[in-house]
């Protein structure tokens, strides 16, 4: 009986494994021999390709871009929604209804943390408004006391 191997490392014994019914792989054929159109011939982050078939029948390699990243909240680190991923230099040619959201902090900050923010400077501006009655009552008070003593002295 003809034996299957799951992969080509069982075929050839290097480790013993299950017997599957499965044909036996099919040699690797080489990669295409195709040359990069631009002037950087590294393998780089900022230079990667993919294949594409031109409708002559030609293999020609396309430059692939990196792609953006996608805004997230200076915050908390969420990802804001409405705006899309892009690069530095598209983002700039984005219209600004694309680059923002229509709120205050909107396209920098998400909308819990644009709440917070507003709940905070809206508490912190009441605490001062707070400290300043009470100082007002202190003052009060003092001027009262002030003029009890004077009183009782006459």
């Amino acid at each position: 009986p003809r034996r299957f191997w799951c992969c080509r490392h069982c075929a050839f014994g290097s480790s013993p494994t299950q017997v599957v019914n499965r044909p036996l792989l099919a040699p690797t054929t080489m990669a295409p021999r195709v040359k990069y159109q631009k002037h950087n011939v590294y393998n780089t982050k900022s230079n990667k390709s993919r294949f594409l078939r031109t409708p002559g029948g030609r293999l020609v390699l396309h430059h692939v871009k990196k792609r953006g990243s996608i805004p997230k909240c200076g915050d908390c680190g969420l990802k804001l929604w409405g705006i899309p991923p892009a690069r530095p230099y598209a983002n700039r040619r984005l219209t600004k209804s694309q680059r923002t959201v229509n709120r205050t902090y909107g396209g920098s900050r998400c909308h819990a943390c644009t709440r917070n923010r507003i709940l905070r400077a809206f508490l912190v501006e009441e605490q001062k408004i707070v400290k300043q009655v009470l100082l007002e009552k202190q003052r009060a008070a003092k001027k009262e006391a002030k003029a009890q003593k004077k009183g009782g002295k006459k």
